[in-house]
């Protein structure tokens, strides 16, 4: 089962952002990396990655640069900014707070903890 894009799509920033966290990274490895956290089931599109990195860095959260790769292609690396934590950190609050208000209103009516399909709900 492959997670929908709908979901995800108004959270790609942030997805992208924590990545950048842990280190700076490229492109490809960054879309590795989110694949291999979801076991295949999640995989942004190419055209989807670039224009939030172009969409990132005009707004100051992440900078760009060329990496010294000794071998291979050259590739151009990604690295958040202090701005950029401070938007992840303001960004995080948002879906925090949109994930208790989903939360409740899907549960409503179902105080038992039940789901429409028959079985417990999480």
């Amino acid at each position: 089962m492959s997670i929908t894009a709908d979901l995800i799509r108004g959270h790609t920033d942030t997805i992208i952002l924590a990545a950048l966290l842990r280190e700076d990274s490229y492109g490809y490895r960054i879309n590795r990396t989110l694949c291999d956290l979801t076991d295949g089931r999640y995989e942004l599109k190419e055209a989807t990655l670039y224009t939030a990195f172009k969409r990132l860095e005009e707004a100051g959260y992440i900078r760009s640069y060329w990496g010294d790769e000794a071998t291979g292609a050259r590739r151009r690396y990604y690295a958040i900014t202090a701005e950029g934590r401070e938007a992840y950190r303001r960004m995080m609050r948002e879906w925090q707070e949109a994930s208790c208000l989903i939360e409740k209103l899907i549960r409503f009516g179902n105080e038992d903890g039940v789901n429409s399909l028959g079985t417990q709900s999480i």
